[in-house]
């Protein structure tokens, strides 16, 4: 994805489901028992199958409506019936269509109990979602104070984390494309996190943590620490016999193994 604010780390949000636990895998690995997998609790699974379901069920008339390169009131209609129908907004009570933010107005404001969580912006069916509609709806975002900002041509799906600040931090935690390669059922459950159960328990704020703490640059920035450094220095030594400055194998690891993206 082209150069969004803040450089954001591109995430594509595949989910697995049932979850192991891993706690108890290693719990049991000492009785030698099975692994054991994590109970969903049925507003999940119940959650999970209607989003699967309408995945499955809108596949033609996004395809339609692809295939028209229908406009962009078109596509919002779609989506609108998309959010109600498989993602279980109520359409007067949790969406707020052409919301006013500073003389200009987003698409949806999405409230959850009368809390407005994020904003929702939608593109005509065929067009690219780029840095330019990140940074239109993170201005409504920045003005109102509000984390999570979607955006979606009904095809490709994006969730954006903003993290207030000087400079702001604008991080990609979910991506998932419709008419992609890839069954229903995994589409579905990539979209869970979007749904109103879902983010009424802020699981996609844990989602996103788990991507923040593994992206690129968080890794990039453990493996050029110290005390990473020290330890490369000392397998070195071990297996080579030379004693490397730590300044030079820092200075190797970003000019020539790591990406520059990364530790920029």
């Amino acid at each position: 994805m082209s150069e969004h604010a803040g450089e954001p780390v591109v995430v594509h949000g595949q989910v697995d489901v049932p979850v192991v636990d891993v706690g108890a895998v290693a719990e049991d690995a000492k009785v030698g028992k099975p692994a054991q997998q994590r109970t969903v609790p049925k507003w999940e699974s119940d959650a999970r199958d209607r989003i699967r379901a309408a995945v499955k069920r809108f596949n033609k008339p996004l395809s339609d409506l692809v295939g028209r390169d229908a406009n962009e009131g078109d596509t919002r209609l779609l989506v609108t019936d998309f959010l109600c129908e498989g993602m279980g907004y109520d359409k007067y009570e949790d969406l707020t269509t052409e919301y006013q933010v500073k003389g200009e107005f987003a698409d949806y404001g999405l409230r959850i109990e009368k809390q407005l969580l994020a904003f929702i912006e939608v593109k005509r069916c065929t067009q690219k979602l780029d840095a330019r509609h990140l940074r239109q709806v993170q201005m409504y975002a920045v003005n109102e104070g509000v984390e999570w900002m979607i955006l979606t041509n009904g095809q490709v799906w994006q969730a954006w984390h903003m993290t207030a600040g000087l400079p702001v931090v604008v991080e990609l935690a979910l991506e998932v494309e419709l008419l992609g390669a890839g069954s229903s059922a995994a589409k579905g459950d990539a979209l869970f996190y979007l749904c109103k159960e879902a983010f009424k328990r802020r699981l996609i704020d844990d989602l996103w943590r788990a991507r923040a703490a593994t992206s690129p640059k968080s890794l990039a920035n453990v493996i050029l620490s110290g005390a990473v450094i020290e330890e490369i220095r000392k397998e070195l030594r071990r297996r080579t016999g030379h004693n490397a400055e730590p300044s030079e194998i820092s200075r190797i690891l970003r000019d020539q193994v790591l990406r520059p993206e990364s530790v920029a």
